[in-house]
């Protein structure tokens, strides 16, 4: 009977998951090559090809989609159990990897986690900055983070953070020479600074609401990020116009360097959620950050 390493199917499925060696041996803390030629000895041994190599990407053959579909699962009940296993220790320990992005993370995930990582010297957390919306179960994440009202519906979420305000502002030197927009679509004669979603590559509408009435702008300008803080900082150099959470905006605005506009249109948001799989079993570092993160509102 064929015995595979288990090891081996582990690494077959990141790849297969991730599409790519490069992300997969990232992701394992190995070499290319040597997943490469692990994929390639793993072939030999089943004397079947499972995987579809081109210079830009891979894909699993049919016997591939097979094996994925049988392996995967397994190996997520094997990890599980694993990790449930933390639980008979004398402290909480094992790592929870969570995907957010910057603004998230800045002001939410890392205040709350610092002292919960002071008093259990034996849990660690991997935090990846992404604006994609990762699939977490394929990327082998605990939890993720979005705002509450883009959370699947099969996923647990927990509140983390209060309502989200987002708000336009540019520098006092960008419009020593332009009219400040009075409503949105005016926006289209502005240079702004654009998001570039990850997930689909498209630019970020920017969404605005009064009076009930939601109204999307897509913008135009010279400068284009993945990542909200740079947007801010071109902003403040006179770039433009940029859209980001208030809160990030605020100092820039009371210390004159942004002049904030549509302020009746700036939407608010459902505040951030952590969200994670309906487990069997939560592994006890993963309930602890879930504990640690989760929103009580302030006494009034």
């Amino acid at each position: 009977m064929l015995r595979e390493n288990i090891g081996d199917l582990h690494a077959f499925v990141t790849v297969a998951q991730a599409r790519s060696f490069t992300r997969a041996a990232a992701q394992l803390g190995i070499s290319r090559s040597a997943l490469s030629h692990a994929m390639t000895a793993l072939e030999a041994r089943m004397g079947v090809r499972l995987l579809s190599r081109t210079t830009r990407s891979v894909s699993v053959t049919e016997a591939g989609a097979r094996l994925l579909d049988v392996v995967a699962p397994r190996l997520a009940d094997i990890d599980e159990e694993l990790a449930s296993l933390a639980s008979l220790r004398d402290k909480p320990a094992g790592t929870v990897r969570i995907t957010a992005h910057d603004h998230a993370i800045g002001t939410v995930l890392w205040p709350k986690l610092l002292p919960l990582l002071r008093e259990y010297p034996d849990i660690q957390v991997e935090i990846c900055v992404d604006y994609a919306m990762t699939d977490i179960a394929a990327q082998r994440f605990d939890a993720g983070v979005r705002l509450g009202s883009r959370v699947d519906k099969d996923m647990v979420a927990v509140r983390i953070a209060p309502d989200l305000r987002m708000a336009a502002a540019a520098s006092p030197q960008y419009f020593s020479d332009r009219n400040i927009p009075a409503t949105p679509k005016e926006l289209t004669d502005h240079k702004c600074i654009n998001l570039r979603l990850p997930t689909y590559g498209n630019l970020y509408s920017w969404e605005f609401e009064k009076d009930g009435q939601p109204v999307q702008v897509r913008v135009r300008g010279q400068a284009t990020f993945n990542n909200t803080l740079l947007m801010l900082r071109a902003a403040v150099d006179g770039m433009g116009i940029c859209y980001v959470p208030l809160d990030l905006m605020q100092p820039h605005i009371e210390a004159g360097r942004l002049v904030p506009v549509l302020q009746d249109w700036w939407p608010t948001f459902p505040g951030y959620h952590l969200y994670y799989a309906n487990r069997r079993q939560m592994s006890p570092a993963l309930a602890l950050v879930v504990n640690a993160l989760r929103y009580r509102e302030p006494p009034v």
